[in-house]
C-alpha cells in the first residue's frame, strides 16, 4: 500500500477519535435531554442554551413564559445536579409525583401561580430543600411533608387545601410559614412549627381553632390574622387584639413641696388647697356625669328614629340576623355569596323535584344539606352568567349540584321577579332530555333568588380530564404506587385514545344539534347555549359528555346558534391538542396551521403517541386531521359560512365509524 495511503488512514483515524471520547463522555449524563424530555408535553418551551457540551443543568429558571401542559416530573428528578427550579407565573396543569422531591440536589422550587392540582405529596425525604413555593394553585392537600425536614421557607397560600398538613409540626428549621387563603382547618398554635423560630407568619382566610395570645399578634401582626377562624372557634386572648396600654408614669420618690410647707407650720394653708381641689374635683366630676347623661339622651332619642326610619323601609336588623344565624356559622367569616343573597328569603320556600313529586323539600333543607351553602361544599365560584355551585345529598340518596341562577336563563331577564314565569321557565328547560344534555332535575324559588338542582357528575368535566388531570397514558415513574394524580379507578380510564376524543366531540355535537333543533313543546323555536366551554361539559361513567349550563330560548337576540357553532370548533380544537386557554389570536394561530396542510403537528401527542401504538396509525393520524378540519369550518370569521349542528354530526360520523348504539334523539 502506498506511504500517502497509510498517512491518510492514520489522519482519519485521528481525527475521529477525540469524537468518539466526547459523545462517550456524555454517556449517563445529558441534562439537556433530559429536559426535553421533561417538557416535551409543554407548549411555548424553548429549551435553555446550554453554555458548554455536557454541562450538567444546575438551575432551570422559566417564569412567566406562557407554558402550558404537563410536565414530566419524573424526568426532573433525574437532574442529579439541579438546585433551584423556578416555574412560576405559567399555566401549567396537571400534579406534582411523590417521586419527584428524590431528587439529590434539589434546594428551591418555586413552581406558584399555574394550574396544578391534585394532593401534593412527598415520598421519599428530601432533607436538602430549603425553600417551596406552590401557591396560587389547585392542590387540595400536603401529605408528607415531615420529609423537608430542612424547609426555611413554606407558602402555600391560595390553594383549595382543607386540613392543616400533618406533620407541619415538625418542621423546626420553619422561619417564613404562609397558610393563607385555604379555608384550612387546624388547630393554632398546636398544628403549626414552634412559633418562637418563625418570623413571617400568615394564617389569613382559614378555619382555625384555639387560642391567639397577645405575644403571637404583636410578633406576626394583625395582618397574619385576617379571617383567620370563627369567632367561637378561634379565641384572641386578653388584649391580643388591641395596642398595649402605656402605664401612667408615677411620682418620682422624694418629699414633696407640699411636705416642705407643711414642716414650716403652713398647715391651715395646705387644709385650704385640699378643701378647694375637692370642691374642683366634685364640680368637674359633675359636669361629666351631666353631658354623659345629655348624650345618652341624645343617642337614644337618635336611635329611636333611626329604627323607626328602618322599620318604615322594612328593615328589621334582628331578623335579619336570625336568618343570617340560620344559613350560616361563619362568624367573623366572609361570607360566602349565596348567604348574602339568600339571607333575605324564606327558609320555608319550597323545592320542587320534577321526577320525586313526593319528596318535600325546602330551601332550609337545601342549605342544611350544603353545610348553609358553605365552602366545604362548593364546586365552583361564582363567574359568568352562572352563580357559585354547590354538591348535596338529598333524601332518597339523591346526589345532586345546586346551582345559584344569575343572569338571564330560558329567556328569564335579571330582574324578573315573576316567580310564575320563572317556574315555567325552569319546568320547560326540564323538558329538555336527550342523552348529552344535563337533565334540571328541580328548582327552588325564593323570592328574587332562583336556585337550579341538576344531577351530579362524579367524573367532573371535560377541563379537569384535558387538564388537571394528565391525559396521558399514566407513566410508571410518576404514579407507582402512589396515587399521586388520579384515582385508582380513573387510572384505567382517560381520554388520552382518539377514539374517546371522537366520541366526546360526537357528543357534544348531537347535544347542541338537539338544543338548536328546538322541541315540539317549545314551538320549535331553537336553545342557544352561548357559553359551550370545556368546563360546561360534564362526563359520565363511561365518559360519554353531557352539555350543561345552557341559556334555553334565545329572547334577547345576544346568543345565536352561530356563536355556539363557533363555540363548539374552539372546543375541538381544544380536544385535539390538549391546550388551554384559547382566545382570537390562538385560533388564528391553529385555522393558519391547519390550512397549510399541518393540522398533524398540533395534535395533542399524547393522543398521538397512543396511536401510534395500533396497527392503524395512519388511518388514526388521517381521521384527527379531519376532525381539525371540523374545528377549522366551525371557527369561520363569517357566522353563515359556518355549517350548521346537524351538519357537524353528519361529518363527524363519517370521519369515524361509531359502534351502532341506541338510536338518540336528534342524532
Amino acid at each position: 500500500m502506498p506511504l500517502h495511503v497509510h498517512l491518510l488512514l492514520l489522519l482519519l483515524f485521528a481525527t475521529s477519535l477525540p469524537s468518539s471520547v466526547n459523545s462517550s463522555s456524555c454517556a449517563g449524563r445529558d441534562d439537556a435531554a433530559i429536559v426535553a424530555a421533561a417538557f416535551r408535553y409543554v407548549r411555548n418551551f424553548r429549551a435553555p442554551r446550554a453554555k458548554a457540551a455536557c454541562q450538567p443543568v444546575r438551575e432551570l429558571h422559566l417564569p412567566s413564559r406562557n407554558l402550558t401542559g404537563a410536565v414530566s416530573w419524573a424526568a426532573l428528578a433525574n437532574l442529579t445536579a439541579l438546585a433551584a427550579l423556578d416555574l412560576s407565573g405559567n399555566a401549567l396543569q396537571g400534579a406534582i409525583p411523590g417521586r419527584f422531591w428524590r431528587a439529590p440536589s434539589l434546594r428551591a422550587v418555586d413552581v406558584s401561580r399555574n394550574q396544578l392540582g391534585g394532593a401534593l405529596r412527598v415520598e421519599e425525604p428530601n432533607p436538602r430543600l430549603r425553600s417551596l413555593n406552590v401557591s396560587g394553585n389547585r392542590f387540595t392537600g400536603v401529605d408528607g411533608v415531615e420529609g423537608l425536614s430542612g424547609l426555611v421557607a413554606l407558602d402555600v397560600s391560595a390553594n383549595r387545601i382543607r386540613a392543616v398538613p400533618r406533620g407541619l409540626r415538625r418542621l423546626a428549621r420553619v422561619k417564613r410559614l404562609d397558610l393563607s387563603s385555604n379555608a384550612m382547618q387546624g388547630r393554632f398554635p398546636g398544628d403549626l412549627p414552634p412559633l418562637g423560630g418563625v418570623r413571617s407568619l400568615n394564617v389569613s382566610y382559614n378555619r382555625f381553632s384555639g387560642v391567639v395570645d397577645p405575644g403571637a399578634v404583636a410578633k406576626f401582626g394583625h395582618s397574619a390574622f385576617v379571617h383567620a377562624g370563627n369567632a367561637s372557634s378561634l379565641v384572641f386572648s386578653d388584649n391580643s387584639t388591641a395596642a398595649p396600654r402605656r402605664p401612667r408614669p408615677s411620682s418620682p420618690p422624694g418629699p414633696s413641696p407640699l411636705g416642705k410647707s407643711k414642716k414650716k407650720g403652713g398647715s391651715g394653708t395646705t387644709t385650704t388647697r385640699r378643701r378647694h381641689l375637692s370642691i374642683v374635683a366634685v364640680a368637674v366630676i359633675c359636669g361629666v356625669a351631666s353631658l354623659a347623661m345629655l348624650l345618652c339622651l341624645v343617642g337614644c332619642v337618635a336611635c329611636g328614629a333611626l329604627r323607626c326610619r328602618r322599620r318604615q323601609k322594612g328593615g328589621k336588623d334582628d331578623e335579619e340576623k336570625k336568618e343570617k344565624a340560620q344559613w350560616s356559622e361563619k362568624g367573623d367569616e366572609e361570607e360566602d355569596v349565596v348567604v348574602v343573597a339568600a339571607r333575605g328569603a324564606s327558609s320555608a320556600a319550597p323545592v320542587v323535584l320534577f321526577e320525586r313529586p313526593l319528596i318535600q323539600l325546602t330551601l332550609g333543607d337545601l342549605a342544611a344539606a350544603t353545610s348553609g351553602f358553605g365552602r366545604e361544599s362548593q364546586l365552583a365560584e361564582r363567574g359568568g352568567r352562572s352563580g357559585a355551585a354547590y354538591r348535596a345529598v338529598l333524601p332518597g340518596d339523591l346526589h345532586v349540584v345546586v346551582r345559584v341562577v344569575e343572569g338571564a336563563v330560558a329567556g328569564l331577564r335579571e330582574d324578573d321577579d315573576n316567580p310564575a314565569a320563572a317556574a315555567t321557565a325552569f319546568r320547560e328547560l326540564a323538558r329538555l332530555r336527550h342523552p348529552n344534555i344535563l337533565p334540571l332535575l328541580g328548582y327552588c324559588i325564593a323570592g328574587k333568588e332562583k336556585l337550579l338542582l341538576y344531577e351530579y357528575m362524579e367524573k367532573g368535566d371535560l377541563h379537569r380530564w384535558l387538564h388537571e388531570l394528565p391525559a396521558g397514558r399514566p407513566d410508571m415513574d410518576d404514579t407507582a404506587g402512589s396515587g399521586d394524580i388520579w384515582e385508582a379507578a380513573e387510572v384505567k380510564r382517560s381520554i388520552s385514545d382518539w377514539p374517546t376524543r371522537h366520541r366526546i366531540a360526537l357528543g357534544v355535537a348531537r347535544g347542541l344539534a338537539f338544543l338548536h333543533q328546538g322541541w315540539a313543546g317549545g314551538g320549535g323555536s331553537a336553545v342557544v347555549h352561548g357559553h359551550l366551554v370545556p368546563t360546561n361539559v360534564l362526563l359520565c361513567d363511561d365518559l360519554e359528555p353531557r352539555i350543561s349550563d345552557f341559556f334555553g330560548h334565545n329572547h334577547n337576540g345576544n346568543a345565536t346558534p352561530e356563536g355556539d357553532v363557533y363555540g363548539f370548533g374552539v372546543l375541538v380544537l381544544e380536544l385535539m391538542t390538549g391546550q388551554a386557554g384559547w382566545d382570537e389570536a390562538s385560533v388564528s394561530w391553529a385555522r393558519g396551521i391547519i390550512r397549510d396542510g399541518k393540522g398533524l403537528d398540533i395534535v395533542d401527542p399524547r393522543v398521538r403517541d397512543e396511536a401510534a401504538a395500533g396497527a392503524e396509525a395512519e388511518a388514526a393520524d388521517r381521521e384527527m386531521v379531519e376532525c381539525l378540519r371540523v374545528g377549522y369550518l366551525c371557527t369561520a370569521h363569517s357566522p353563515d359560512k359556518r355549517p350548521t349542528m346537524q351538519q357537524v354530526v353528519g361529518v363527524l360520523k363519517d370521519i369515524r365509524a361509531v359502534p351502532p348504539t341506541t338510536p338518540r334523539p336528534g342524532s
